[in-house]
């Protein structure tokens, strides 16, 4: 006589729910709708499904079974030149070797990150490109139960136990501020992205700051401002700055989009660049070296890194150890920089 399989020894839906004491309906409407579950709520039921490495049945049969032949990436935004720049060198990388590239963003959202690299190892991936780190660590323990290979790019940090490809963000920003230092400013500003949920605008805001702190200078609360990566907001971020006391003679941008929002107010305001104030950017997309004045920023190769990134997924996908790599940027002086007019 066959015994009864007991539903909640399984790791479906169903037996995690009675494992726990929680509604499958629930666990079920995290997945698949979670802005309809109250945060609380949904922060308890993925915090279950990620200690349960669960993974939708169709998906966990496939990389059970066999190789899908794709790759995934999930990046903060499409609105963005340079994660358009890596995601089409990951792309063409991996298309070379006969990979499909499926695509997710999180728009800065913590929740949608975990759910996001849900569905694409629902999707079968046979190995996952992030952008920085994640502040859910439970994502990296979800790919790992799996088996996923993935690379975090954008920063470097060797004292992770996955692979990492990119650069220092703190020291590189603190590189911008001794670069300002060196040539006569003592007065500076900074216009960043929104550090919070963004490790990249976080760990750059902090590198101005130290860098000033150890050059013996200040920055006042007031000479800080983060926005998001608009130019509408790094405009009205440079007029407020404008309007203080004592201006900056140099402000200091957590990209080259707000750099340029800050270039413009400048402009419309009838002040010379860099005559009158430097401005500095990050990340050396097209439009830096184009408008006028170009726009002095760190050159970050975005194309070669998505190829990059690419070769080490690939590489770990046929079970090749991969180590983490180490990016120097460069520093692209233009002319949105130069000595402050008093020296």
């Amino acid at each position: 006589m066959k015994s009864k399989k007991d539903p909640a020894s399984g790791n479906t839906l169903l037996a995690i729910a009675q494992r726990h004491g929680i509604s499958s309906a629930t666990l079920s409407r995290v997945l698949n709708h979670p802005e309809q579950v109250r945060p609380e709520l949904r922060a308890k039921a993925l915090a279950l499904l990620a200690e349960a490495g669960y993974v939708a049945h169709g998906a966990a049969r496939s990389l059970a079974s066999r190789k899908t032949r794709t790759m995934g990436a999930l990046i903060p935004t499409v609105d963005s030149g340079l994660f358009a720049k890596l995601v089409d060198g990951m792309q063409q990388a991996i298309h070379d070797q006969g990979y499909q590239l499926l695509l997710a963003c999180t728009n800065y959202i913590p929740d949608r990150e975990a759910s996001e690299v849900r569905a694409l190892m629902e999707r079968g991936v046979d190995g996952m490109m992030l952008v920085g780190r994640s502040g859910n660590p439970d994502i990296y323990k979800l790919l790992e139960s799996k088996g996923i290979p993935f690379v975090t790019t954008c920063h470097f940090d060797d004292t992770f136990s996955h692979p990492t490809l990119g650069w220092d963000n703190v020291a590189t920003a603190a590189r911008i501020a001794n670069y300002l230092v060196d040539i006569g400013h003592r007065r500076l500003g900074v216009i960043a992205g929104i550090a919070q949920h963004n490790d990249r605008a976080a760990d750059r805001l902090l590198g101005f700051t130290r860098a000033l702190h150890q050059r013996g200078l200040e920055l006042p609360p007031q000479y800080v401002f983060e926005r998001p990566y608009t130019v509408p907001e790094a405009r009205r971020a440079m007029a407020a700055l404008l309007k203080l006391p004592e201006p900056p003679t140099a402000v200091m941008c957590g990209n080259d989009i707000l750099a340029y929002g800050a270039l413009q107010e400048c402009l419309w305001q009838n002040l010379k660049v860099p005559e009158q104030m430097s401005i500095t950017g990050f990340d050396n997309i097209e439009m830096a070296a184009h408008c006028r004045p170009g726009i002095t920023t760190m050159n970050v190769p975005a194309f070669e890194l998505g190829q990059r990134a690419a070769r080490m997924l690939l590489a770990a996908d046929a079970d090749t150890p991969v180590e983490s790599i180490c990016i120097d940027l460069e520093l692209i002086v233009r002319d949105t920089t130069a000595p402050p007019v008093a020296c």
